[in-house]
């Protein structure tokens, strides 16, 4: 009886086992992220333009000089303030204020002049120095007071890592930055369609000044954008633009911007050897294009939208069909992972959020923020496509998820990264595991759970109480049935006693004998 009952027990915890096990191989089958650039640059850093996840980052919270991928940063102010046609003078100060050896590629002097235009493409395509003071100048009516707009730029895309103290990246100690915010810093700037023209173009000819009286050429000095040839170890199709730079202290630093399939995708370099880091930025940007997708989120989330019951959003209830997912929003999953596979959680309204907007869906990947879009009133999101599609409206849900995405293997910024990558836009109320829509409606509309618990935890949890569930009720089960068991044995033996009681005094002795050696016996067993 004692091996029957320990056998059938046996059983019931191989079985709660397996289950467990299955449930733990489920909540872990979500795919790895990548890592694996094999880059050799000291710090280098990889972003999606459109959804602001970070792809990789190495070092990429330690502070290094720039040098001249500044003028990145110098281009997109001055396109925000200045009109191409502008007239550009180039002063005493202007021609004067850069290091003995920084060169004059232009072989300009005080007085002369130039476009707007034909200042960018000196300064992004030739990196020429008197460039970026002449349209600091020109922009601000000094350089200190430029070098101010252009730390309030930063600050507006997020950076909080990072300082400026002149437009053309010469040698300052206050003058550093970050690979995870030069990311943000380039992503808005090769949003900016003129500077993405300029940056891209492989040469160009200004117009005339005292010592080019017919002009002059400049060239693209980034060699993946500028190289034509397959067989070359630069040959990158993916490179669109991109800012070269170096420096004795800085070592040679590199911004490439590339596409591909729809995706846009921006890369950084810093503290890089001469040649390898062109091989680091390609590496970098073949990876964040080739390891990746981007999955639209109103095309696939179904929370909030569907359903006929009412959903709690921060605490006001909603038709599902009176809501909808802000248009175009995508998040970035590594290539073998599904939609299914992202986190959701959803955020309060941020302030200077569209009109109609009700809540912010925040997207996570392991912890990593991954994107976002607004949920809308429906009039409120066919308001903002509408705006969108004039050009009218600006709107930040992505920007504010790039303020916030961090590395994917940096071991420089363990803590730090950690805190980056979980916060949300607003207080999160609620977390899902997406793609799993059953209870949709009732899950969205609880107001009182935190976000805190990935759905691989979650499913561990269940996992783990199941397992006690069916474990408490296997033994009880055992328990009962033994218990049974040992009343018909009992039964069974009192019924002989009485029998052999009717048949003589001998026989009932003699049973009583049998009865005490097999106690015996199963008390040596029990003792083995």
């Amino acid at each position: 009886m004692i091996c029957t009952f320990k056998k059938k027990l046996a059983k019931v915890l191989c079985g709660v086992l397996v289950f467990a096990q299955l449930g733990t191989m489920q909540a872990f089958a979500r795919p790895d992220w990548p890592s694996d650039t094999g880059i050799e640059a000291e710090a280098g850093a990889v972003m999606d333009v459109d959804t602001g996840t970070m792809l990789f980052g190495q070092n990429s919270h330690v502070e290094y000089y720039p040098a001249s991928i500044t003028k990145i940063l110098t281009a997109l102010v001055v396109l925000e303030h200045a009109d191409l046609s502008d007239t550009v003078t180039y002063s005493d100060k202007a021609m004067n204020s850069v290091e003995v050896d920084s060169g004059n590629k232009l072989s300009l002097v005080a007085g002369d002049t130039m476009t707007v235009e034909d200042c960018l493409y000196a300064l992004l395509l030739a990196s020429v120095n008197q460039a970026a003071n002449a349209l600091a100048e020109h922009v601000a009516g000094s350089i200190p007071d430029f070098v101010d707009m252009m730390n309030a730029k930063i600050s507006e895309l997020g950076c909080t890592e990072s300082h400026f103290a002149n437009p053309s990246g010469l040698n300052n100690d206050d003058q550093v930055v970050t690979a995870f915010d030069m990311t943000k810093i380039a992503a808005a700037a090769y949003s900016n369609p003129k500077l993405l023209e300029i940056s891209s173009a492989k040469s160009w000819k200004v117009g005339p000044t005292t010592n080019n009286p017919d002009g002059a050429s400049v060239r693209n000095e980034h060699r993946l954008v500028i190289t034509e040839d397959t067989s070359s170890e630069y040959y990158c199709p993916e490179a669109v633009a991109g800012k070269t730079g170096y420096l004795l202290k800085a070592g040679n630093t590199l911004v490439t911007y590339g596409e591909k399939d729809g995706r846009r995708v921006v890369s950084v370099i810093l503290k890089g050897s001469p040649r390898q880091y062109f091989i680091d930025g390609k590496s970098l940007l073949q990876f964040g294009l080739n390891r990746f997708q981007n999955v639209d989120i109103a095309e696939n989330e179904t929370r909030y939208v569907t359903g006929e019951d009412q959903v709690d959003v921060n605490g006001t209830s909603y038709a599902p069909s009176d809501l909808a997912i802000q248009a175009g929003k995508k998040i970035t999953l590594p290539k073998d992972a599904t939609f299914a596979d992202a986190e959701l959680s959803l955020g309060a309204v941020p302030d200077g959020a569209p009109e109609g907007t009700v809540g912010v869906l925040n997207y996570t990947y392991n912890e990593r923020k991954i994107g976002s879009a607004y949920l809308m009133t429906k009039a409120g999101a066919e308001a903002l496509a509408a705006a969108e599609a004039a050009g009218g409206a600006e709107t930040t849900a992505a920007e504010e998820t790039s303020e916030e995405s961090t590395d994917a293997a940096d071991p420089s910024a363990d803590d730090e990264s950690t805190e980056a990558e979980t916060e949300t836009m607003g207080e999160a109320v609620v977390t899902t595991a997406a793609g799993d829509a059953d209870n949709a409606s009732n899950q969205a509309g609880s107001n009182d759970v935190k976000t805190g618990f990935p759905a691989k935890i979650l499913l561990i949890v269940i996992g783990i109480l199941a397992a006690a569930v069916l474990i408490g009720g296997g033994i009880w089960f055992m328990i009962q049935n033994n218990r049974k068991e040992a009343e018909a044995e009992a039964l069974r033996r009192e019924k002989r006693r009485q029998r052999l009681v009717a048949e003589g005094g001998d026989a009932e002795a003699e049973f009583n004998r049998l009865l005490e050696e097999k106690r015996k016996r199963n008390e040596e067993r029990r003792k083995r």
